[in-house]
């Protein structure tokens, strides 16, 4: 029998992410690319491995994306008023999500680039 703390903790998750994606723009763009991402693998029928490679990257940037608000909300509570240090902590954060989302690209890149390629007229 699972104890009454692993459903809060579930609970305050969901809190989490509902709050992420209703207050952040990016993770709502992050998942509308996600959606399309679904979409395109089921269309071109990607291969198990694709698959988790894509969900695999796809899950990073969200769980970075979050990661990235809860950064910035931190800092923000911590130190309200510009700061060199917070700045930097906030570059780095977005940094992380950005080298993800790039990583992502690529590998969206590597699966479905040559078959879209396959698609166009010659």
């Amino acid at each position: 029998m699972r104890s009454p703390t692993f459903w809060k903790s579930l609970g305050y998750a969901a809190e989490g992410i509902v709050h992420t994606v209703r207050t952040q723009r990016n993770a709502r763009i992050h998942l509308a690319a996600l959606s399309l991402v679904v979409l395109a693998g089921l269309v071109f029928r990607i291969s198990r491995v694709e698959w988790a490679l894509v969900l695999l990257v796809s899950g990073m940037v969200i769980a970075l994306e979050m990661a990235n608000s809860a950064i910035e909300a931190i800092v923000d509570m911590v130190q309200p008023d510009h700061h060199p240090l917070a700045k930097v902590a906030k570059d780095a954060a977005a940094a992380a999500v950005l080298t993800a989302a790039l990583t992502a690209v690529t590998v969206g890149l590597l699966v479905f680039g040559p078959r879209v390629w396959a698609l166009l007229p010659r």
